[in-house]
Order: C-alpha cells, then sequence, then structure tokens
C-alpha cells in the first residue's frame, strides 16, 4: 500500500471539481434573482435582508455539522459523496420550487431550504481536495474548483437574460408573480445541478478508510510541524464566554425593543445571534463538567476555539470579505433599478431592463473570476499569497464603491471586473493557505468552522445593512455597496496580518 498520496492527472482532478458546476449554478441563480423573487410577490427592499436571512443561518449550523459527519463517514458511495448527492438531490427540487411560490414566506421557507441543501453539497468538496490530493495538488484542485464556479456563476447569473433575448420568454412578471425567464431558468439549473454532482459521484473513487489511514500515517510528521493548537477549552472558560455573550444579547434586545420606533426590526437577529450562540457555550460548559466531550456537538465547539493561528487571522479576513458580497446579494437589484434605471415598480419595465441588466453584472464578475483564477497564481509566484490577495480585495472594494460614482449602467460592468478578481481570490487564496495548515484527520469539521466566518457576516449583514439604508442613507439602496466596498477594503489591510507557513 502506497505511503503517500499519488498524483492525480489533470481529468482525475477535473472529474473531482466538475460536480461543484452545478452547486454554482444552483448558488448563483440564487444568489442573482432570489431578491427579485421576493420583490415580485410583494417584498419591499427594506425587508430583503431579514427574508434573506434564514439561510446564512441555516448553513452556520449545517456546514460545520457535515464536515464533522463527512469526517466520519463510510459506506458504499464513499466519505464526502454521499453529502453531494443528498445535498443534490434537494437543492434541486427546491429550485424547481423556488420560482412557483405562491407567496412571499413560503419563498423565503424555500430560500431557506434551497440554501441548507446546497451547503449540504458544497460543505464537504473543499475537504475532498484534501482527502484526495497530495499537498502539492491542492492548489491545483481548488483552482480547478473556481473555474467550475465561475463557469457555472456565468451562465446561471445570465440565464434570466438569455431566456428572453435568445428563446423569446417573457421577463415581466404580473403582479404577485414571477417572471417565466426567471422560472426556466431555475428549472435547467435544477437539472443542471443534479447532473453536474452526478458526474462527480459516478466518476470520483474515493480512498478507502484503510487507505486513508495509511496516508495519514505517513502525513503525521508533517501535522506535527503544524499549529493546530490543541488547547482545550475548560468550563470556566466557556461559561464566561457565554455569560458575557448572553448579557450583551439581552441588554441589545433591551434596547431594540424600548426604541423600536428609532432602530429597525432586522437588528433582533443581531440580539438573537449573540444569545444564541452564548446559550451555546453554557452547553458546552455543561458537557465538559459532565464529561461528555466526545459528541459531534463538543468536538466541533472545542475546534471552534483551538483554531490554528493561521486560520483564526484569516477568520477576521473572512468575515470582512464577506459582509460586502452578502450586501451585493441582497441590495445590488434594488440598488441598480432604483439607482441606475430609476424605477421601484416591479411590474415597469425599467425596473425589469434593470433587474436583466443586474443579472449580466452577475454573469460579468463571475466571468471575471475565470480569467482571474489564472492570473492569481502567477500573482502570487511574484509576490506571495498575503500580498496578491491584499491587490484582488482592494479592486473589488474600489469597484464596490464605484457603483455610487457611475451613472450610467452600461459602465458598471468595469466595476465588476474588479469584483470578479476579488471573488476568485476570497475563493481560493484563502483555502490555498488552510490546507497546509489543518491536520488531515480534521480537514472537514475545520472547512466547516471556517466557513462560519462567510456565514457570520451575512448575518451581521441582514441584521444592520437594512437598518442603515433605511434610517441612515434614506433608502438608498445604492449605499450597501458602498459600505461593502469599504469592508472588503479593510479585509484587504487585515490579510497582511496572516502569517503563511513556510
Amino acid at each position: 500500500m502506497q505511503q503517500t498520496k499519488p498524483q492525480l492527472s489533470f481529468w482525475q482532478i477535473w472529474n473531482m471539481c466538475f460536480g461543484f458546476l452545478g452547486i454554482q449554478f444552483g448558488f448563483a441563480l440564487q444568489n442573482s434573482n432570489v431578491s427579485r423573487i421576493f420583490e415580485s410577490l410583494g417584498a419591499d427592499y427594506s425587508n430583503l435582508a431579514v427574508l434573506w436571512v434564514a439561510a446564512p443561518i441555516t448553513g452556520l449550523v449545517v456546514q460545520p455539522i457535515i464536515g464533522y459527519l463527512s469526517d466520519n463517514t463510510w459506506n458504499r458511495l464513499g466519505r464526502r459523496r454521499p453529502y453531494f448527492l443528498w445535498g443534490a438531490i434537494a437543492a434541486s427540487g427546491a429550485l424547481f420550487i423556488m420560482p412557483n411560490s405562491p407567496t412571499l414566506w413560503f419563498a423565503a421557507g424555500m430560500l431557506w431550504i434551497m440554501d441548507a441543501s446546497i451547503n449540504v453539497s458544497m460543505e464537504p468538496f473543499r475537504a475532498f481536495v484534501g482527502d484526495m490530493l497530495p499537498p502539492k495538488q491542492r492548489a491545483s484542485g481548488y483552482a480547478m474548483q473556481t473555474f467550475f464556479i465561475g463557469i457555472g456563476a456565468v451562465v446561471a447569473s445570465a440565464l434570466p437574460w438569455m431566456m428572453t433575448n435568445w428563446f423569446d420568454i417573457s421577463n415581466i412578471a404580473e403582479p404577485g408573480s414571477v417572471a417565466d425567464s426567471v422560472k426556466f431558468s431555475f428549472y435547467a439549473g435544477g437539472s443542471i445541478f443534479l447532473l453536474a454532482v452526478l458526474w462527480t459521484v459516478v466518476s470520483t473513487k474515493e480512498y478507502s478508510p484503510e487507505q486513508l489511514a495509511a496516508f495519514d500515517a505517513a502525513q503525521a510528521q508533517i501535522d506535527q510541524k503544524k499549529d493546530t493548537n490543541t488547547t482545550t477549552r475548560t468550563q470556566k472558560q466557556y461559561t464566561r464566554g457565554g455569560s458575557v455573550l448572553t448579557a450583551v444579547g439581552l441588554i441589545l434586545l433591551a434596547v431594540i425593543y424600548t426604541n423600536i420606533d428609532a432602530l429597525d426590526q432586522n437588528l433582533y437577529i443581531l440580539a438573537g445571534g449573540l444569545i444564541a450562540f452564548g446559550v451555546c457555550q453554557f452547553v458546552a460548559a455543561y458537557m465538559v463538567h459532565q464529561q461528555y466531550t466526545k459528541n459531534g456537538f463538543a468536538q466541533v465547539m472545542g475546534d471552534l476555539f483551538a483554531m490554528p493561528q493561521a486560520m483564526r487571522q484569516l477568520a477576521v479576513v473572512q468575515f470582512f470579505s464577506w459582509f460586502p458580497l452578502f450586501a451585493m446579494w441582497i441590495y445590488t437589484n434594488s440598488a441598480v433599478t432604483s439607482h441606475h434605471f430609476g424605477s421601484r415598480d416591479t411590474s415597469s419595465v425599467a425596473y425589469n431592463e434593470g433587474a436583466d441588466w443586474v443579472s449580466i453584472l452577475m454573469a460579468t464578475y463571475n466571468g471575471v473570476s475565470i480569467i482571474a483564477a489564472i492570473v492569481i497564481p502567477v500573482v502570487v509566484r511574484t509576490l506571495n499569497l498575503q500580498y496578491a490577495h491584499l491587490i484582488n480585495l482592494s479592486l473589488g472594494g474600489i469597484g464596490f464603491i464605484s457603483f455610487w460614482f457611475i451613472r450610467d449602467p452600461a459602465w458598471l460592468v468595469l466595476a465588476m471586473v474588479g469584483v470578479g478578481f476579488a471573488w476568485a481570490s476570497i475563493l481560493s487564496v484563502p483555502y490555498a493557505i488552510l490546507a497546509n495548515v489543518l491536520p488531515s484527520n480534521k480537514m472537514g469539521v475545520y472547512m466547516g468552522i471556517f466557513n462560519f466566518f462567510i456565514v457570520i457576516p451575512q448575518i451581521l449583514a441582514a441584521s444592520i445593512l437594512g437598518f442603515l439604508v433605511t434610517k441612515v442613507f434614506d433608502n438608498q439602496p445604492i449605499f450597501a455597496l458602498v459600505i461593502g466596498g469599504c469592508s472588503m477594503l479593510i479585509a484587504g489591510v487585515m490579510t497582511l496580518r496572516v502569517k503563511v507557513p513556510q
């Protein structure tokens, strides 16, 4: 039995990553069109954030659980592949149902189901690269994933426009309904999602537990050199942390309740999140006290507070990187239709032309990410990972801020070029760093925990962006993108603090 993982061919890497094409197809359709669906069903743009919030909260719960379970699963389908398949089946079904939602709250529920299912498929794919590839090929694996992410997102984001302009399918929705162009786009997306994931499931064979054990034994000496930070969190530390967060959450809850006219109800989400994490720490403290620490919950909580140093530093970067992305997915449609096309009437021609143009803009940044995925490794070799990420995030921040200054919507394509470089970098550089600092036997759970710092800024965005747009910026959603741009510039600067292992 080989003691080190063999090098895989280009086509083997292609097959193992092909499923990401389908996953991104569903993800891009969701990000580009769900706000449009909500608005078509009667949602006010000021309430879009709260309608979106169930999705990231679900991801916060689902991702570490799926990571932990996939680390400890082996059946006839393998280790990670069962989750690819089950998630794809559920997500495809949700994609077919979503555009036929009869009511706004039914659509919000379908978003919850769809996002949860996408997360079930998506989360193990990152760990899959670590399982299947030797360290020297992991960068190629993540680059291939980024390539498929770009391809899938370009086509999926442009689908409503293509349905209208290529197939003459109506893009005008009757009041209380969704445009046919969006419906048929979701039908196509659901089919492609399932077929692409099936390709990876069928064409890729995972290593057996015995083989992985042999590889792990050979890798043990390398893992011992990594900053795995095995410090165990004590009952007292959990209790103290839980007390502080719960108290802060309750105080914030009281402030919001007594000043609801001056504040925004979406802030309840932030207060609830603080209280929930405080309660989680109380539960962990009890488990430590009872010496019941071998279960998944206790282990995930322990690993969360035992992250490697580089992972903790990257978490800060991820937080400020993903906040603007969530702002973009929620508010670009309302920002562009109102600021650049001058309409908030979802049944008007101007609004739907603007919404279609948003689909093109979403396709643009994803298309640019394909090129960026090729350029970024060259920049990394010339400079280093940190400076490459700094440059790309800075381009993205400038792109977001420029939405306010650009008046001709055609020039927004240029802004999306910067966003595309940032997007490609966010999808690859942090994972390239992580792959070299994570112990192999916890690849799945740590990738899931790392995604906390994708989800947490989304929850924060859902909590405060509605308040800022309505109360501070006079109901102008364009400022959500400006705030996002400033956040991405901060993320770029914070990248310089990350200690990349040599």
